[in-house]
């Protein structure tokens, strides 16, 4: 069987392979799904990208497979490691810090100001895929982003680096990197001005460069070969699968629930009133992760957040024998009831910590009302996505019971938003799909959740 585009999802623990048929038409066609275990402990994970496309081959019942394209996003090996280094944190740490999850990164470092050598050892224990320079706004304080440049090269680290600060700096950052094993990239600021931020650039080109660069997991360069197009990191992708959503079908929120973390993705530019009373300026694509957040890996803290005795007078279920028996993929009745009700929790804490909030100051002339954090107030579609929401049968009302939780002080989407579910949990390789066939990408998308 010919397929046009095969994109491959190579997890942590789990690789999965999606055909694509009709690319170059109007009517694209989802043609199935493979799966494999990922084989990084078997040093070489196309061993279980091999296996995956058997799977498929299996359930699409042909003889052989052969594909004309492959893409592929990666979160194998510890994902897209990051380490990130600014001048102040509420401001260009915290730009640079977006940028980078905006980009799809596991951030293991953040520092403000000079860094200190405890920073420079977590550095060389981190072994980050990636590093991120930033500080200053253009024309302002220089001294900390060249002082941290100097510290950086001289750890000798084979690593790439990514300058994104004061744009004064940029020729002396070449310079100190001229000798350097670090292949040095220069990017417009993150933070050029006060209360301006500028992530998008640098979030495109830490995509470009985790693409150029990614041969750490065992295995990951014999894969490389086999890429004919882009390969992103996974939560990158669903990114852009979301900006993809927000420029055709409205601002949106994507929540991605799955067995170790739960990431948010919001677009949208805020309303008008907030953006008007907001203390500092958000990003229009706003990432965030929480890693305390999953629904088989981090079972236990759910389950802790919400109370043992609380969870088995609610669903009237053994909490105990569901946590010593606990399955990455819930079968019976009483699993699916109980994960559900870890996922509806998951998703009400991501959304907590994701969303903007009003703030009441008080001064000489009395109260004034600001607001901080990132305002959903305009989000119109809410989409969910990832193992948990796609594959248990309650996923739209888990997000409909999330948002319905309103509060004066929260600025969350209104009630009466639209709820999809990525029905074929393909949003990711639809994120990368879409970096070379964006109308198809769309298309894929709308059948996925049912959109007409």
């Amino acid at each position: 069987m010919k397929i046009n585009v095969l994109v491959a999802e190579i997890g942590s623990t789990t690789t999965v392979v999606n055909g694509f048929e009709n690319i170059n038409t109007s009517c694209p066609r989802f043609a199935g799904q493979g799966q494999a275990p990922t084989s990084v402990l078997e040093g070489d994970v196309n061993i279980g990208l091999q296996e995956a496309i058997e799977d498929l081959r299996k359930n699409l019942n042909v003889d052989n497979i052969e594909y004309d394209e492959m893409l592929a996003t990666s979160s194998a090996a510890g994902g897209l490691k990051m380490t990130v280094h600014g001048l102040v944190y509420d401001m260009t740490v915290r730009a640079a810090r977006e940028a980078a999850l905006g980009a799809g990164a596991n951030i293991h470092l953040v520092t403000g100001g000079r860094l200190k050598r405890t920073d420079l050892k977590k550095i060389k224990e981190v072994n980050p895929n990636i590093i991120l320079i930033a500080g200053g706004v253009d024309y302002g304080e220089r001294d900390t982003a060249l002082y941290n440049a100097e510290l950086i090269a001289d750890l000798d680290l084979d690593v790439p680096v990514i300058y994104a600060g004061n744009i004064e700096n940029q020729e002396e950052i070449k310079e100190i990197f001229s000798d350097k094993r670090n292949k040095l990239y220069i990017v417009e600021n993150v933070y050029p001005k006060i209360d301006q931020l500028n992530i998008e650039p640098t979030r495109r080109v830490i995509q470009d460069v985790f693409e150029e660069h990614i041969v750490h997991a065992p295995g990951m360069q014999k894969v490389r070969s086999m890429i004919t197009g882009p390969i992103i990191p996974t939560p990158g992708a669903v990114m852009e699968a979301s900006m993809l959503f927000k420029e055709n079908l409205g601002d949106s929120i994507t929540f991605d629930v799955g067995g170790a973390t739960t990431d948010l993705h919001s677009v949208t530019e805020g309303s008008e009133e907030i953006n008007r009373i907001l203390l500092s300026p958000e990003p229009i694509a706003k990432r965030t992760v929480e890693g305390d957040l999953g629904v088989y890996v981090n079972m236990d803290n759910i389950v802790e957040k919400i109370g043992k005795d609380k969870l088995s007078n609610e669903l009237g279920i053994d909490i105990e024998k569901l946590l010593i028996d606990k399955k990455p993929i819930p079968r019976t009745a009483d699993e699916i009831k109980f994960v559900e009700r870890l996922t509806l929790e998951a998703v009400l804490v991501a959304l907590e910590r994701h969303v903007g909030k009003l703030r009441n100051l008080y001064g000489p002339g009395g109260k004034t009302i600001v607001a901080e954090g990132k305002d959903l107030s305009n989000v119109r579609c809410v989409v969910g996505t990832g193992g948990a929401l796609t594959r248990l049968p309650n996923g739209i009302n888990i997000l409909k019971e999330a948002i319905r939780r309103n509060s004066s002080q929260l600025l969350l989407p209104k009630e009466e938003v639209d709820i999809f579910i990525d029905n074929h949990y393909i949003m990711a390789s639809l994120g990368v799909l879409s970096k070379r066939y964006p109308d198809a990408a769309l298309c894929l998308m709308k059948q996925s959740m049912d959109i007409k």
